[in-house]
């Protein structure tokens, strides 16, 4: 699928709680409204990570108002996963849900090897170091994926 063709995609990890929180983010700043960014997650058992939030600021995008939720909460709050047109799974487990979610329905489904950075590291700039490498491989799969990014001129 071309991504062109793309008008929704759906991030996905294990608790939306690091990796697909920080892809919707970067992707909506990336490309603004010309693709509808959402995320979620196999569990809902975290919220936003702190070093995720503190990562992604230092490039401008802004994690503080994410609230994570499941395949199942996004499916009770009517956001139905056939209206995406592809699910990006970050993780295995993820990408395992997603498969199981969209044998009924016709959406594709890529799986991104993303490094999980929690636990990785003790001290602040070692769990940072990690989590920017984490960022920044979510940045570069973005970009391979669907091209240069539309962000305006700040």
């Amino acid at each position: 699928m071309s991504s062109h063709a793309i008008s929704a995609v759906l991030f996905a990890c294990d608790h939306n709680a690091v990796r697909s929180p920080m892809a919707e983010a970067i992707m909506k700043k990336f490309y603004g409204q010309r693709i509808y960014v959402q995320s979620a997650g196999v569990h809902h058992d975290m919220e936003v990570d702190g070093f995720a939030i503190a990562v992604c600021e230092e490039i401008g995008v802004f994690l503080e108002q994410h609230r994570s939720r499941s395949f199942e909460e996004m499916e009770q709050w009517g956001d139905d996963i056939d209206s995406y047109d592809l699910v990006i799974a970050l993780s295995p487990a993820a990408q395992r849900h997603a498969l199981e979610y969209t044998r009924i329905h016709a959406v594709a489904v890529e799986y991104w090897p993303i490094f999980d950075p929690t636990n990785i590291g003790k001290a602040r700039e070692d769990k940072l170091a990690v989590y920017r490498q984490t960022r920044d491989q979510i940045i570069a799969e973005i970009l391979k994926r669907f091209g240069p990014a539309d962000m305006p001129n700040d």
